[in-house]
C-alpha cells in the first residue's frame, strides 16, 4: 500500500506513460475561468448555435460568448449577422431573452429608445439624430465576426480575427486526412429531428477529457459498448481509423435496428462506422452513417456547463411519414446523461487536496495531454 506523502503526488514523469493532468484550480478557480474566458473564448471562433434555427428576418438569439452578450440576428437582406448585446448610448443590454423569435424590423432600447436597424446602424435617436454634430455612423451596433461553418454559427470577438479554416478544418485532416472524407457526410445540409439542453454542473474541460477518451467505455456505457465493442478495451481510434458496429448490429440505435437509410452521400466503406471528433473549444462531432450527433458546450460558470445536443438527419429522411428518431436519440441520450453524472462527479473531487497536483492519465488516455498543453499554452501559469 502505498504511504500518504505517495499517494498525494500525481505528477508524472514527462517521459513516462502516465502523463499528468492539470491542476485542480484549473477546473474550479475563478481566475483560472476568467482567462479561459478571455484567452480562449474571447478570441478563438466559438459556436452559438445553428444557422437553421434563425431562419426569416428578424429571427434573434442571444449568446454569450466569453465575457460578452452577443445578438445574432438575421436581417431584412437574409444575411445572419451578430452584435455585441449593448445600446451605444449607455450601455444597457439590448436583448434579455435568450431567443425570442423575431424582432419587428429594428432593434430598441427600452431606456432611452435608441433603435438600430437589424443591420446594426443606429437609425432612431430621440430628440438628437438631427443635430449636425451628432454622427449617427459612429454609434452603430458594434459589429462581432460571424461565419456559418457545416450550418453551424461560428463567432469570434477578437479585434482582428483570425481566419477560421484552420481551427475548424484542422482535426477533421488530422482525423480523415482529406476534408473531403468528412465533407462526405453533408453535415451542413442535416436538419435537427431532436434537440435536448444539458445543464451540468462540471467544469467545461471535464466534459471534453471525458468525449476523448473511452478507457471508462466499458465500466460506465454497457449499452454503448454493446453498440461498438472496439470501445469496451478503452480502444483509440485516430488517423482515419473509425470503431465499428458489432456483428449482427444495422444502426447505432438502441435496438440495434435501422429504421432510415444512410447518409447520400456515403460510400460503401463509410457505413458501419462511427466517428468522435473534437472541434474546440466547444463542438464534439459524433459521425454515425444514417445521422450526426452535435454536442455544443457552452461554459455558464467554472463549475457548471450547458450542452445543447442536436440529432440531425437528411431533410429525405425527416419528411418521411414514418420518421422517429427516438431509437437513436434514446441510446445517445443514456450514454450523455452517464458521462455528465461521472463529471459532476469528479468536479466534486478537484477542489480537494487530493487532486492539489492534479491526477494522471494512463497510456490509453495520454493523447488527452494535448488539451492541457492547448489550455497552458493559452493561458499561461494562473496563480
Amino acid at each position: 500500500m502505498q504511504s500518504e506523502a505517495a499517494s498525494m503526488t500525481t505528477t508524472a514523469h514527462p517521459d513516462s506513460l502516465f502523463a499528468s493532468t492539470l491542476p485542480g484550480r484549473y477546473y474550479h478557480h475563478p481566475a483560472v475561468y476568467a482567462l479561459e474566458l478571455e484567452r480562449i473564448f474571447g478570441t478563438m471562433w466559438v459556436c452559438v448555435g445553428r444557422g437553421d434555427a434563425l431562419p426569416d428576418p428578424g429571427a434573434y438569439q442571444v449568446a454569450m460568448v466569453g465575457q460578452e452578450s452577443i445578438v445574432l440576428v438575421r436581417g431584412r437582406d437574409a444575411v445572419l449577422r451578430a452584435f455585441l448585446n449593448v445600446c451605444r448610448h449607455r450601455g444597457t443590454r439590448l436583448c434579455a431573452e435568450a431567443a425570442g423569435g423575431h424582432l419587428k424590423g429594428s432593434i430598441q432600447c427600452r431606456y432611452h429608445a435608441w433603435t438600430y436597424g437589424l443591420d446594426g446602424r443606429l437609425i432612431g435617436a430621440p430628440n438628437i439624430l438631427s443635430d449636425e454634430h451628432f454622427d449617427r455612423t459612429a454609434f452603430g451596433l458594434l459589429p462581432v465576426a460571424l461565419e456559418v461553418w457545416e450550418g453551424l454559427i461560428w463567432v469570434n470577438l477578437a479585434d482582428e480575427p483570425s481566419a477560421s479554416a484552420p481551427q475548424l478544418t484542422q482535426p477533421l485532416l488530422e482525423r480523415f486526412g482529406d476534408y473531403t472524407d468528412f465533407a462526405r457526410y453533408g453535415v451542413g445540409e442535416l436538419k435537427p429531428g431532436k434537440t435536448i439542453t444539458y445543464e451540468v454542473r462540471a467544469n467545461w474541460k471535464l466534459l471534453l477529457e471525458n468525449f476523448m477518451e473511452c478507457y471508462h467505455c466499458g465500466p460506465l456505457h454497457p449499452e454503448f459498448c454493446d453498440l461498438l465493442p472496439g470501445f469496451k478495451s478503452g480502444q483509440i481510434y485516430a488517423e482515419g481509423d473509425a470503431a465499428t458496429l458489432a456483428d449482427g448490429v444495422e444502426a447505432f440505435s438502441m435496438t440495434g435496428k435501422a429504421s432510415r437509410p444512410p447518409l447520400p452521400g456515403l460510400l460503401p466503406a463509410d457505413l458501419r462506422r462511427y466517428y468522435g471528433i473534437v472541434v474546440a473549444p466547444n463542438v464534439l462531432l459524433n459521425l454515425l452513417d444514417d445521422h450526426v450527433v452535435v454536442h455544443t458546450l457552452h461554459p455558464e460558470a467554472p463549475d457548471r456547463t450547458r450542452i445543447v445536443c442536436d440529432w440531425l438527419f437528411h431533410p429525405t429522411a425527416l419528411a418521411a411519414p414514418d420518421f422517429d428518431p427516438s431509437d437513436t436519440v434514446a441510446i445517445f441520450d443514456v450514454v450523455n446523461r452517464q458521462d455528465w453524472e461521472v463529471c459532476e462527479q469528479t468536479q466534486l473531487g478537484m477542489t480537494s487536496k487530493a487532486y492539489r497536483s492534479g491526477g494522471v492519465y494512463v497510456p490509453t488516455e495520454r493523447h488527452i495531454r494535448a488539451l492541457c498543453d492547448f489550455i497552458l499554452e493559452k493561458l499561461g501559469s494562473p496563480d
